[in-house]
């Protein structure tokens, strides 16, 4: 089971240089949570900093009752067991074979015979699609397989915290759909709580519960992924929608010429909210919400043709009932 993490007015600084200041946000117990953002806005800082790689210059970080920012290095290391980390490369040794890659936390931080280190490692194999891959090297894999061995190196203490930065970087779309629809079977048979730093809009519109927005050094929004999918905010608008009219520019914020030439322009439409992915054998995940509940609670009218599908059995069909849900908004 996940926990909840409640951060509460971070601020991080690189000597006089802010990263980003006064970050408050709660990521609830169990959901998928996906962090967002232009090149450069400090989400992969944000990552260290929520395990204790980092230290902040102000700010708390709740867990379990317990404020991270203020432990000793013996206490931090026991909540840090809490945690698996996904890094962006997959961070493997490239000396060792997939098996002994993904047991070195298990040799590293218990004293379970190997034979148990044996079966654990094997589920963990079989959990992210790599049986028979287990003797090679990283160097002999693609950055796919490198990509779910680290996850499964970052599963093997059965964390309730999963950290995951950009696990689409260097993938193709195909590959990333599959390590995607991974996270949402993931999440659902072991219900911890994910953070998921990324660029890629599918992602971001398809997989989490929750979506946050770092721009400009502060966090732009966080909240339930149908708000900010239905949002009007410019920046939090331009960016999940990949479009060039709003704030966001080559060098992060756009100057005060760029912004006058955009003086009066149209923007296009909001696209439609697509349906949310579901897990591959149609379980239930704790987060996963009726399409369209959010909207409906807060009195919001989503995109014409939102939560639409032509059939059922497609990424982004709620595979939990097999049909998809009529239109919203059409």
């Amino acid at each position: 089971m996940g926990v909840e993490v409640t951060v509460e007015g971070l601020t991080k600084h690189f000597g006089s240089q802010a990263i980003w200041r006064d970050v408050s946000l709660t990521l609830p117990a169990g959901e998928i949570s996906v962090m967002l953002g232009p090149s450069g806005t400090g989400k992969s800082v944000f990552l260290k900093t929520l395990v204790g790689l980092l230290k902040p210059d102000q700010g708390s970080i709740w867990i379990q009752g317990q404020d991270l920012t203020t432990l000793r290095e013996r206490q931090l290391y026991e909540v840090r067991k809490l945690f698996g980390v996904l890094f962006q490369d997959g961070a493997l040794f490239g000396s060792m074979n997939l098996f002994d890659n993904i047991a070195f936390p298990l040799r590293e931080h218990t004293k379970k015979p190997e034979s148990q280190v044996r079966d654990i490692v094997m589920e963990k194999i079989e959990l992210v699609g790599l049986q028979g891959a287990e003797g090679k090297l990283p160097g002999e894999i693609s950055g796919g397989m490198r990509k779910r061995a680290g996850l499964a190196r970052a599963l093997v203490l059965d964390p309730e915290i999963l950290l995951i930065d950009e696990p689409d970087s260097g993938l193709d779309p195909v590959r990333t759909s599959y390590i995607n629809q991974l996270f949402i079977d993931l999440n659902a048979q072991i219900d911890a709580t994910f953070l998921i730093v990324t660029h890629d809009i599918n992602t971001a519109r398809t997989v989490p519960d929750n979506i946050g927005l770092l721009y400009h050094k502060h966090l732009a929004m966080f909240g339930p992924r149908e708000m900010l999918l239905s949002s009007e905010e410019p920046v939090v608008r331009q960016f999940l929608n990949a479009q060039t009219v709003g704030p966001i520019g080559m060098s992060e914020e756009k100057d005060a010429t760029e912004l006058a030439a955009e003086s009066g322009m149209e923007l296009p439409p909001l696209p439609p909210i697509a349906l949310q992915l579901g897990t591959s054998d149609g379980r239930p995940r704790q987060g996963e919400k009726e399409p369209g509940a959010w909207c409906r609670e807060n009195g919001v009218t989503p995109p014409p043709g939102s939560f639409a599908s032509s059939h059922a059995g497609v990424p982004g069909v709620s595979r939990a009932t097999g049909t998809a849900p009529e239109p919203v908004g059409a």
